[in-house]
């Protein structure tokens, strides 16, 4: 039995998704999980430009994975319903919602960009300070511009999670507030 009826939609640079999500207990209990993840992590705030590492914030995605996994895994196959039509609106579940932002958002850009970051990062000669190295990389600015463009995505993500749960608005310390 569905406890809350709530209507989304999620739009990233490789794919958009949105219906309607019939959350039941378990998702509702899921989502707070993740919600919780997202609501404490770099992956939601915005990152100054004088702020934090970019390899940092691809290892706080990565993690993503870990979690949503562990999530997923201990919630079983109850959040993990097969999306369906129904008059004019999909249905989702938390877990096909879950790993469509996972593969859908975060994959492409770690996919992308953990190898050549690592690549660069192979280069630091020991004088300098990661940081210095960082910032001197040529994709330095363009990395932290597709990040920007996650986080949009993760946070949208968040405050669907935080809908479906019925949630404080924990982000709201963090970040922008929702409109």
């Amino acid at each position: 039995m569905a406890l809350r009826k709530i209507t989304f939609a999620l739009k990233a640079p490789f794919g958009e998704i949105g219906g309607e999500w019939d959350v039941d207990q378990a998702e509702q209990t899921a989502a707070w999980e993740m919600y919780v993840e997202l609501a404490t992590r770099i992956t939601v705030v915005p990152l100054g430009a004088d702020q934090g590492f970019l390899r940092e914030a691809l290892t706080s995605y990565y993690a993503l994975f870990a979690s949503t996994r562990e999530i997923l895994r201990r919630h079983g196959p109850a959040v993990a319903k097969v999306p369906r039509q129904s008059g004019h609106h999909d249905h989702y579940s938390f877990g096909y919602i879950a790993t469509w932002v996972l593969n859908g958002a975060i994959r492409p850009v770690l996919a992308h960009w953990h190898p050549l970051l690592e690549d660069w990062e192979a280069t630091r000669p020991s004088s300098t300070s990661r940081r210095q190295h960082e910032r001197a990389w040529p994709h330095h600015d363009e990395l932290r511009t597709e990040l920007e463009r996650t986080r949009t995505v993760l946070n949208d993500y968040a405050w669907i999670l935080a809908d479906a749960c019925d949630a404080p608005a924990l982000m709201v310390a963090n970040s922008e507030i929702h409109p």
